[in-house]
């Protein structure tokens, strides 16, 4: 599964047959989910818009049944535990009582990529949940089972609502970009390159983000390519009280840029947005540590025509050999793909802005670097570093200790 959308995702799982595909209809209020009587019929996961008042548009997964059989049914299952470190909320499907090894195996994946969830008893109409499964599913989950039809589905609006208080707010909830560090009336110069990765007839997605959080802040927004800045602050007034580039442009930047004016990247930016900031924080500064025959892994949040002078694998992995000195190899990994080989094979993970995907995917793309000890950085944060300028990038959002350049 591609994270190309940054909605809410809202993983079902469950049996085949059980009614996985007929839950989603009913919440749609429309067929959205192809439906049927054979095991099986959905085999891949497969994404469904819908809306949810009070959280907005969402993502809906339907996943393929987690007892499917054969090789290829093997696979199937396979690509329906991807799906769990890609979701905000998922949906436990039982049916018929039944809750066994492929449900508790399940619940173990959610609990590992710490994935909040709900356990819905379906075709209630038929079977209602027995006494002993209530039980056992209150022992292993700590929940209590909700009980649905989606023949008769008087219930739904109570299913929507336990949804609501499941889903963590931060899914569907955005903070604010910059709005802790700029106030009304502020002035905000965004420096935007237009090169042949640029779009044609439009910005990138962080740079309009950009410019709407600071509109959103009541501050004023003024957009400028590089070779325009110096001319362009002659004129200005009053001064910048803050000012975001792109990362491919920063040493010019910090040229330009008075001391006394905050610059930052706006990568550095989507680092503290939607990033794991704090521990790019603690990685960043490895990037010193690195030793001939070291791997790097690069993340791209998205897939995308690659030119000649691709950000990611082209400017990083020269920026990077240059400043180490050192022979490394560069593994690049697009979208969600999986990270081939062991990530302990890795010493160092660079991740995009993830503007593409959702917090929670991009958290859950960084968790086994983290959890293995290994270090992880940002676009933004290790171009920065490179050029000597990373003080000054994070400067607007925390304070650095100036002899070894870890946070404070």
């Amino acid at each position: 599964m591609k994270g190309r959308d940054a909605k809410p995702h809202i993983g079902i799982f469950g049996r085949r047959n059980n009614g996985k595909s007929s839950l989603i209809n009913s919440l749609a209020e429309q067929e959205v989910a192809i439906v049927s009587n054979e095991p099986g019929t959905t085999t891949d996961p497969v994404k469904k818009s819908m809306e949810i008042t009070d959280i907005g548009p969402v993502v809906m997964i339907d996943t393929a049944g987690m007892d499917d059989t054969g090789e290829l049914g093997k696979k199937r299952v396979g690509r329906t535990r991807e799906v769990i470190r890609t979701i905000d909320l998922g949906i436990l499907v039982l049916a018929e009582n039944r809750f066994e090894k492929e449900e508790a195996a399940i619940i173990e994946q959610l609990n590992k990529w710490e994935v909040p969830y709900l356990v819905v008893h379906t075709k209630s109409d038929l079977e209602a949940a027995s006494v002993r499964v209530r039980e056992k599913v209150k022992a292993e989950t700590g929940l209590e089972i909700l009980e649905f039809s989606s023949l008769h589905p008087s219930n739904r609006e109570a299913l929507i609502g336990h949804i609501k208080s499941a889903i963590p707010e931060t899914a569907y909830m955005s903070k604010s970009m910059v709005g802790d560090v700029i106030s009304q009336g502020d002035l905000v110069l965004l420096i935007t390159p237009i090169d042949e990765e640029a779009p044609e007839g439009r910005l990138i997605l962080p740079q309009v983000q950009a410019i709407r959080d600071i509109l959103d802040n009541d501050a004023i927004a003024v957009v400028a390519k590089e070779r325009e800045i110096d001319s362009l602050l002659k004129r200005l007034s009053p001064k910048p009280a803050l000012v975001i580039t792109d990362s491919q442009v920063f040493k010019k930047a910090d040229a330009s840029i008075p001391d006394d004016i905050p610059l930052t990247s706006f990568s550095t930016v989507l680092a503290r947005y939607k990033g794991d900031f704090e521990n790019y924080l603690l990685g960043t500064p490895k990037l010193s540590t690195l030793q001939n025959g070291d791997k790097i892994l690069i993340l791209e949040s998205c897939t995308h025509q690659v030119s000649c002078d691709d950000i990611g694998r082209v400017k990083i992995p020269r920026w990077l050999s240059s400043f180490t000195g050192m022979q490394l190899e560069y593994k690049v990994v697009a979208g969600l793909d999986k990270v081939p080989g062991k990530i302990t094979d890795y010493s160092m993970v660079i991740q995009c802005g993830g503007c593409m995907i959702t917090r929670k995917q991009l958290i859950n793309r960084l968790k086994p670097a983290i959890d293995a000890g290994i270090p992880v950085t940002n676009y933004g944060m290790a171009i920065a570093y490179m050029h000597g300028i990373y003080e000054r990038a994070v400067a607007p959002f925390v304070k650095l200790d100036p002899n070894s350049l870890t946070y404070l």
